[in-house]
């Protein structure tokens, strides 16, 4: 069976232009997690060169159902707009959800072909699906004669533009970045990626990991709670709170402290009966009643949620004391402090103006994060001639403005510009 389509292969390679190889491998390795697989198996043959001659996915998910092989390919190639990868929002269930994952493996190979086993009310089945770079907008399709009664799929690229070296230094850090919040978030289900026979180790980005739990005495309520800190970005997730029931996910959500352009990248896991028959949907500020079960309006709810974001924001600051003594050497290496006449001058300015930096630093990191070599350096200069003012109650009061700082935060503020509290 053969099927074309309208749209071009060079504009599904156009539309799907900001893929790369370690994002197209980590899309095949999402097909198989939803298709309920819990291992995936990636493998892959080297030559002398060091190059990849060839790289096989496969997972032990629920295969791909001929009956239905059009309605998994065809919207893909209907048209450019068809074709997008998109996160779910809030819920990790079904990431690629519409599939067109598969297309991606032009950035790093010429042909895939699927070998996939499905069951049916009739029984086992088996078929497979090839794709080539130069066609990516037809597919041929054929059924095989069943050989083994497990359900799974495998798909095997050849004619590929990898190194050995990219997969290792490349592929696989960027794969335990990818999926580590995710075997976290279904721990109990133990799902596992191997490479060649030996499983990855997604704890190898993890910088720290607490458990703990959260009563609310009134009703009684238990929350079982899983904070993990991670050494490096999420990727396209971010960092998110994960409300759970049994070990179930049912529902997930950015936390407070989510893009704060602090690299504090960290997920927060909530299992609790409490979430059963929870309404998320229900809007709290809009007087919004949930017909069955508890809404955000819940003082429970309420009393998790304050609990968290202050537990979360404890956790915070001591990160960003440490970022804040790097932010004051990378300065210095940039050449972003003041000059000045005498070294005396020097001493007495920056042991002003570095305490400040910090306080700024700490309680709005986005102030040195997005700005350019030129824009920090007046930033900084503005701040040192502002510790040189009378009126420090009016700068104070023009920072403030900008960052909106808490109590808190205000106080270290004040502290920093010599203010008497």
């Amino acid at each position: 069976m053969s099927e074309k389509v309208n749209i071009t292969s060079k504009g599904i390679q156009k539309v799907l232009k900001n893929y790369n190889e370690k994002q197209a491998i980590a899309e095949y390795i999402w097909n198989g997690f939803d298709a309920n697989a819990d291992a995936i198996n990636i493998d892959y043959v080297t030559n002398e060169l060091g190059r990849l001659d060839s790289l096989q996915i496969a997972d032990n998910g629920y295969g791909i159902n001929f009956e239905r092989l059009q309605q998994k390919f065809d919207p893909f190639f209907e048209s450019e707009k068809a074709i997008q990868i998109v996160a779910p929002k809030h819920t990790s269930k079904m990431h690629g959800r519409n599939g067109v994952g598969r297309l991606t493996f032009f950035t790093f190979a010429h042909n895939a072909t699927w070998r996939t086993t499905y069951q049916d009310e009739k029984g086992f089945h088996r078929g497979t699906i090839q794709i080539n770079t130069g066609g990516l907008n037809s597919y041929e399709a054929a059924e095989e004669p069943v050989s083994e009664k497990q359900t799974g799929t495998a798909v095997t690229f050849t004619n590929l533009r990898i190194s050995e070296m990219d997969f290792e230094q490349g592929v696989i850090p960027f794969l335990i970045n990818e999926f580590c919040w995710f075997i976290e978030l279904n721990h109990h289900k133990k799902m596992q990626v191997f490479v060649n026979g030996k499983a990855l180790d997604f704890s190898t980005n993890i910088k720290s990991k607490e458990e703990f739990e959260l009563l609310y005495a009134d009703t009684g309520f238990k929350f079982k709670i899983k904070y993990v800190h991670w050494k490096e970005s999420l990727h396209k997730e971010l960092s998110k709170y994960y409300f759970l029931a049994g070990g179930e996910e049912i529902y997930k959500d950015y936390t407070t402290l989510n893009k704060k352009s602090d690299d504090y990248f960290h997920s927060v896991y909530i299992d609790s009966d409490f979430f059963r028959d929870f309404d998320f949907k229900s809007f709290e500020n809009e007087g919004q009643v949930a017909l069955f079960g508890a809404a955000k309006s819940a003082p429970e709810y309420r009393f998790l949620i304050k609990e968290l974001n202050e537990y979360l924001k404890n956790k915070r600051k001591p990160f960003l004391k440490e970022y804040a003594d790097r932010l004051i050497d990378t300065l210095e290496q940039d050449g972003i402090f003041p000059k000045y006449v005498t070294e005396r001058e020097r001493e007495v300015s920056k042991s002003r103006l570095t305490p400040l930096i910090k306080v700024l630093y700490e309680v709005e990191p986005k102030l040195f994060s997005s700005l350019s070599i030129d824009q920090k350096k007046m930033l900084v200069r503005l701040l040192d001639f502002s510790l040189k003012t009378d009126d420090k109650q009016g700068v104070f009061n023009l920072l403030s403005e900008i960052i909106q700082p808490d109590e808190e935060d205000g106080d270290d503020l004040r502290e920093g510009l010599s203010i008497s509290l």
